[in-house]
């Protein structure tokens, strides 16, 4: 008689398709994931970083990376789902690498392959004198540790403006989660999809 399994699998490829920030251009972003305690990854990469992209010159300006994702990995509750936290970057008008946008999405509960449109934000400076002289100095606020974005704690005392979407597609495969208990197909659970880009 065989045993039965202990752990259940969660195996996610896919791309960061690309971007679209209207008044920014030479782009690049970072990736990594972010779960809970009984998450171990087994297969893949946590975190990655892309190529620079420009924009595309025709009507939507997109910018297109195309930047591959693949990772997999075990747990033994669906507590803490991962997360994948991504941080958009770009020159300023110095030169300087600054953060265009962070935003962040839940890798979909169902199987199958799926699209997600992240919104993205930055931290924004309190008062315009602090806005001022961290323009002067190309010193922008951002996020020590990007995977803040995925949590909760602390961010209600973070002030933010919203710029920019990201596209990400999922392929999703998950194994054994419902000899553990935990039904994962369609029918039961839809992850909602943000709504495509504003006109």
């Amino acid at each position: 008689m065989a045993a039965s399994p202990t752990v259940f699998l969660l195996m996610v490829n896919g791309q960061i398709e690309s971007a679209n920030f209207p008044e920014f251009d030479e782009l690049y972003c970072k990736y990594c994931f972010v779960y809970g305690h009984d998450w171990a990854p087994t297969a893949g990469l946590e975190e990655g970083i892309s190529q620079i992209t420009s924009k595309n010159h025709g009507i939507e300006q997109t910018m297109v990376w195309n930047f591959p994702l693949d990772i997999s990995f075990k747990s033994t509750n669906p507590y803490g789902w991962p997360q994948i936290v991504i941080s958009v970057y770009g020159p300023d008008v110095f030169g300087n690498d600054v953060v265009r946008g962070y935003g962040a999405v839940h890798v979909p509960f169902t199987p199958g392959r799926h699209r997600r449109i992240i919104p993205m934000f930055v931290p924004e400076s309190s008062s315009k004198l602090q806005k001022f002289t961290s323009w002067f100095m190309g010193r922008r606020p951002e996020f020590t540790d990007p995977k803040v974005v995925a949590q909760g704690e602390g961010r209600e005392v973070t002030r933010v403006r919203s710029q920019g979407f990201v596209t990400i597609s999922f392929n999703v495969v998950t194994k054994d989660m419902k000899k553990l208990g935990y039904d994962s197909s369609p029918a039961d659970m839809q992850t909602p999809s943000v709504a495509p880009y504003p006109s």
